[in-house]
């Protein structure tokens, strides 16, 4: 049986309710919909520990820099409903723009520092939609439990500064990177890639890892980077946005890597804009 669709605000509230009235623990998963095996892990990953798991299905306008972008952004909600329901998901929160945003909205978030640089300087106003939406998503659920991957690095970042600065009762859960057998991270945007493109698209992540490698062994951050940012370019990728050693605690840029790092990309293919990142241990 598929999840039941909750719509509106209010009517989320009454059913979290009555499972807090049981002394429920309530988790939730932000989704922006066309789920895969990356979704269905933070899926996996809240049923463990909560009580109650709701999954949310909206796609965020205040997150599009690019109108284009909006418009071909994958849409199938009974598609993933049905993919819910093995997974006995307690319910399915998908409010429509007018639910989210009504006639008079006025108030953004934004938070500085981390949400500045890499995906931050190339998709403007990106991060205060994402934060935005997350704060609106944490007070609707009053979830105790939120779930997100690691893929999205300084989305996850962000958002633990988010309820940290704002006293969200909520804690923010970080899952490992979901993959494909050949390293892809899964992404909802896979799905517009070509054929061609699908085959090319590992090398980012192959560049990433033997960054990680010659990074580890002692090789100049510098060099190294720019030889990733070569080995992409020349797998076919149309453009390298950045490629960046960052603080995995701070996101603060890093010249050596003498702390937990991690080395993030984000780099064109097919006109479709994929990120990934790589833990870079001490």
């Amino acid at each position: 049986m598929n999840p039941p669709i909750l719509r509106e605000v209010a009517e989320l509230r009454a059913v979290v309710a009555g499972w807090r009235a049981s002394g429920a623990c309530v988790g939730v998963v932000p989704t922006m919909g066309a789920l895969h095996e990356g979704h269905l892990g933070l899926v996996r990953a809240a049923k463990a520990r909560a009580d109650r798991v709701i999954v949310t299905i909206f796609v965020n306008p205040r997150q599009f820099d690019n109108p284009d972008d909006l418009a071909k952004y994958p849409r199938s909600e009974v598609r993933d409903a049905q993919t819910l329901a093995p997974l006995a998901v307690d319910a399915i929160y998908a409010p429509d723009t007018a639910q989210m945003y009504p006639e008079g909205f006025a108030t953004t978030i934004s938070v500085s520092g981390i949400g500045e640089g890499l995906c931050g300087a190339h998709r403007p106003g990106h991060f205060d939609g994402v934060a935005t939406v997350v704060a609106k998503l944490l007070l609707q659920t009053g979830a105790d439990m939120a779930f997100f991957g690691e893929k999205d690095f300084q989305q996850l970042m962000l958002v633990r500064r988010l309820v940290r600065d704002l006293d969200i009762p909520a804690e923010i859960v970080g899952c490992p990177i979901a993959r494909a057998e050949d390293g892809l991270a899964l992404s909802s945007r896979n799905a517009r890639l070509s054929r061609a493109g699908r085959a090319t698209a590992p090398a980012l992540y192959r560049a990433l890892s033997k960054a990680v490698a010659a990074l580890c062994a002692g090789a100049p951050v510098a060099g190294t980077l720019e030889i990733a940012r070569a080995e992409v370019l020349s797998a076919g990728f149309s453009a390298v946005e950045y490629l960046e050693l960052r603080s995995a605690q701070t996101l603060a840029p890093l010249d050596r890597a003498d702390r937990p790092a991690r080395v993030l990309a984000a780099a064109h293919l097919d006109g479709v804009r994929l990120i990934d990142n790589a833990p870079v241990p001490v």
